[in-house]
């Protein structure tokens, strides 16, 4: 059989195993091998590399716009110098996902503008990339999804579906006032996930303050005594990234000013006995 015949049988095999990506780089690949550039093993070995890493990445495209990231954020994307309360160490470690693993809460805590969603995100694209299963969403969103659901006799079935995802990201806690009887629908979700997914929760607010966000104290109490069971607490505090090239013409009582967050976990919560999951290793509580 000559050679032009074996190499259109190949790419014919090509499309019918459906590697187009193999098939694009073919003759490049052919054509490295009659100048001795390569040898055939190596051959195959960059037409599979080719091929497996055009599907990773529609693999990953496709279960980015599943998880409904707003953004492709990343890590190295993030400006750790302009936000230096931030543990570049700890943030990069994060990546590693054993808090999905563990089925841990990850708070971000900061005013508007220091990256608190860009890293909720960039996390978010880490654990799909390997594999996790992911749902971001802001709580307005999330609140007003369960209320219908409620409203329609489907509210079961709507946390349910919640559950089903590895990583479950809240953004913007605090941000926008939460509907009456929210904070009550949020807590069956929080309660629902406990010790069984991970979550990543982000708010401009300290935990003292989520009485005022859902409008009930003893709601917010409980939503805490779950997501701070097992937790880790990030808090930036820092300028606005969004505004860093106009800072000069904010006024004075709007820029800035570092928070206390000496005890960020409301007086009143009751801190349930039983000790953290890992001996307590990498957990923070205030």
């Amino acid at each position: 059989m000559s050679a032009p015949s074996v190499i259109e049988r190949v790419k014919t095999s090509l499309v019918a195993l459906k590697m187009p990506r193999a098939l694009e780089v073919l003759d490049v690949t052919l054509r490295g091998i009659e100048r001795g550039e390569i040898g055939a093993v190596e051959a195959i070995d960059a037409l599979l590399t080719e091929e497996l890493t055009t599907r990773e990445n529609r693999r990953v495209r496709m279960a980015v716009r599943m998880a409904r990231l707003s953004a492709i954020k990343t890590l190295a994307g993030f400006d750790f110098a302009f936000q230096p309360s931030l543990d570049k160490n700890r943030i990069l470690a994060l990546a590693g996902l054993q808090f999905v693993d563990r089925a841990e809460a990850l708070h971000l805590i900061g005013p508007p503008g220091t990256g608190k969603t860009h890293l909720s995100l960039a996390l978010g694209v880490e654990a799909v990339k390997a594999g996790r299963s992911v749902y971001f969403s802001s709580l307005a969103d999330i609140v007003a999804t369960l209320a219908k659901a409620e409203r329609d006799g489907a509210l079961r079935e709507r946390i349910r579906y919640c559950c089903r995802f590895a990583l479950l990201i809240v953004d913007e806690i605090g941000y926008l006032p939460v509907i009456p009887g929210g904070g009550n629908l949020f807590f069956q979700l929080v309660n629902a996930r406990y010790e069984k997914g991970a979550m990543i929760l982000t708010s401009n607010r300290g935990f003292a303050e989520w009485g005022d966000i859902f409008g009930d104290s003893v709601v917010a109490t409980a939503l805490l005594d779950r997501p701070l069971h097992h937790a880790v607490v990030i808090q930036i505090e820092g300028s606005s990234y969004r505004l860093r090239e106009h800072a000069d013409l904010l006024p004075e009582t709007v820029r800035f000013k570092p928070t206390a967050a000496a005890n960020p976990i409301p007086p009143t919560l009751k801190r349930r006995g039983r000790p953290p999951k890992n001996g307590g290793a990498d957990h923070a509580h205030g």
